[in-house]
């Protein structure tokens, strides 16, 4: 952002600020992904640029495809300045919106999402070509991505603009990759990747990435992915727990795991006891006494134990995903005693992904671990050493107009 004198021009930030909902009330439950934006608005601001935000919440037919409005209210709180919200991206609407904008004013425009072209799959030189291009193109000056959290994604909103326009990272995309660096290319040791959640489709291709490339010593796996490790390891996990995966339980992915498991078993950490809810309690069940009738809700005791040890002695640590339902009460015992370790081994602490950073949020260690980062699937794309198509259109964009 430094290259470009941004001084009455009109600027288009693409964010992520794609938010979880209560799925009652559709109530935005953690604004950590809009507070990451504010040190980037809050200097284009003061830059005295015109400011178009650009986001999306969720995609078409999801239950939390809901307009931008509640994300419009909640950054002019956290700027402490007005957010104008307009309801529309590339009508009228939208167009008078940004014509009638004003040096250090900002304006939200729709969820970009309710636009065909957006969900698009086709070249990005064709991405530049997409109507949302062309439609707000002649209305900006400059483009700046601050969408970390989007980056794996090829959308016409996040690598379109850069083919068109002069174009930048914002701060946080840029401090998003230098912490991602930090634990990828040059990590102190031991280092340790806690990797839990519920999706595990890409968690034996990560594992094999980190501990053949050597990016980390050890794997400690927890969640519904640590479960679904316990199975392809020949742990009974019991028909509730083996429903919870039936989405992600396919034969090729448990083939994976088990490849993964007999190629690395030795640096694979896996629970040696679960927690059920059992008549409104929490019980912990060793491995070894399993199936259990009810599912598998966190990590037991002895595998906190166990886990804690390894993460106390670590250098550097990194974790994607919680262990367990931490939102349910007697369950984040497993995700918090974690995350404790983390913070009290006093190396390089990095958490990632939207939930694990929901996560630390709840339990007030958002602060003491060293860097939170926004991303989920662009985490991933990032840790497989994978190009990301957001990073590939900048690089672009730069040579592109530098050169002019």
């Amino acid at each position: 952002m430094e290259d470009f004198n941004f001084k009455d021009k009109t600027v288009l930030l693409r964010v992520d600020i794609n938010c979880p909902l209560d799925k009652k009330t559709l109530k935005i439950l953690n604004d950590v992904r809009i507070r990451s934006i504010v040190p980037t608005v809050r200097e284009l601001m003061g830059k005295r640029a015109k400011v178009i935000i650009i986001a999306h919440q969720s995609r078409k037919g999801a239950w939390d495809f809901i307009s931008l409005e509640q994300h419009a209210a909640l950054l002019s709180k956290n700027l402490n300045a007005p957010v104008r919200y307009v309801n529309d991206v590339i009508g009228d609407e939208a167009k008078k919106a940004i014509t009638q904008l004003r040096p250090g004013e900002v304006i939200l425009l729709g969820n970009v999402r309710e636009l065909e072209c957006e969900s698009r799959e086709v070249e990005m030189s064709e991405h530049a070509e997409a109507k949302l291009v062309t439609e707000l193109l002649p209305l900006i000056d400059y483009y700046v991505c601050d969408a970390f959290g989007a980056s794996h994604r090829s959308q016409c909103s996040l690598v379109g603009f850069p083919m068109k326009v002069p174009s930048a990272s914002g701060r946080l995309m840029a401090r998003e990759l230098y912490a991602l660096r930090t634990i990828l290319e040059k990590p102190r040791r031991p280092s340790v990747f806690i990797l839990g959640g519920a999706k595990f489709a890409d968690v034996p291709h990560m594992i094999n990435t980190v501990l053949t490339s050597g990016i980390a010593d050890t794997v400690i796996l927890t969640g519904l992915t640590g479960n679904a490790f316990l199975l392809a390891r020949g742990v009974d996990i019991g028909e509730s727990s083996k429903k919870v995966l039936a989405d992600e339980l396919t034969e090729e992915n448990f083939r994976r795991a088990k490849d993964v498991l007999s190629r690395h078993g030795q640096k694979i950490l896996l629970p040696v006891d679960v927690a059920v809810e059992r008549n409104g309690k929490r019980v912990c069940v060793s491995t070894g006494d399993m199936p259990t009738p009810e599912p598998a809700l966190d990590i037991g005791d002895q595998s906190i134990d166990k886990f804690r040890k390894v993460i106390l002695s670590s250098k550097t640590s990194f974790m994607s995903g919680p262990a367990g339902m931490f939102e349910k009460p007697g369950f984040e015992v497993g995700t918090k005693q974690l995350m404790m370790a983390m913070v009290e081994s006093k190396g390089l602490s990095v958490l990632g992904g939207g939930h694990t950073a929901g996560a630390a949020e709840r339990f007030d260690l958002a602060d003491r671990v060293s860097y939170v980062s926004t991303g989920g699937g662009a985490l991933e794309t990032f840790i497989l050493q994978e190009p990301l198509p957001v990073i590939e259109a900048l690089k672009y964009s730069k040579e592109k107009f530098s050169a002019q």
